[in-house]
């Protein structure tokens, strides 16, 4: 019976889309770090919908029998999250990724292509990966979706938290949120702002004292 850590399961999955999601499993400032091995990532996939409870426990079954390639496929993973965050905080940011990023994407874009398979359904196409005993396969759907992110036009909507870096897609009416969810950095930023507010009377009511 496969098991998800509770880091995992209190992950905010709020970034609007699955590759902004994983780059958001490093969380924080200094960072925590909630991939911590090969069956936080399967796990990880489960909880945002890649993968069955069933293909994750295969995988995992996969991995206890090739440690080695699980540690690859593990490290691998974050290459490709520290790439993808430096890209998307990048372009949130108006400027240019760098060059290796977008190369390690590429590779990673590529690889998806090769193992994918176009689904028909009954109004149109979906690409499938369904190497259930590869042990990257979980980043193949993740490096398509960046890759999709990327050159679908809805940029101008990338955004990154104002209090934690998270990023995500500001699907907001008139395109004006700030945080990742009001109820953690924005609810921070308000504590914030009252501790100043008091402490600037204190400080006013001591002066004119």
């Amino acid at each position: 019976m496969m098991e998800t850590p509770e880091y995992i399961e209190r992950l905010r999955i709020i970034g609007g889309d699955v590759a902004l999601d994983f780059v958001n499993t490093e969380d924080g400032d200094p960072p925590l770090e909630c991939l911590r091995g090969y069956g936080d990532l399967v796990a990880w996939g489960v909880l945002v919908g890649l993968l069955s409870v069933e293909e994750g426990e295969l995988l995992m079954g996969e991995a206890d029998l090739r440690p080695g390639d699980a540690e690859a496929a593990y490290r691998d993973a974050l290459t490709l999250r520290g790439a993808l965050y430096r890209v998307f905080r990048a372009v949130a940011e108006d400027e240019a990724p760098a060059s290796r990023d977008l190369e390690i994407l590429r590779e990673h874009e590529r690889e998806a292509l090769s193992r994918g398979k176009l689904v028909q359904e009954d109004r149109g196409f979906r690409w499938e990966w369904r190497d259930e005993r590869d042990l990257a396969r979980i980043l193949w759907p993740v490096a398509h979706a960046a890759a999709g992110l990327l050159t679908s036009g809805t940029l101008d909507r990338l955004k990154l938290c104002a209090g934690c870096y998270w990023v995500f897609l500001d699907t907001s009416r008139n395109h004006s949120r700030r945080w990742c969810t009001m109820e953690v950095c924005g609810t921070d930023e308000k504590k914030r702002r009252y501790v100043a507010k008091r402490a600037s009377r204190r400080e006013a009511a001591r002066r004119g004292a």
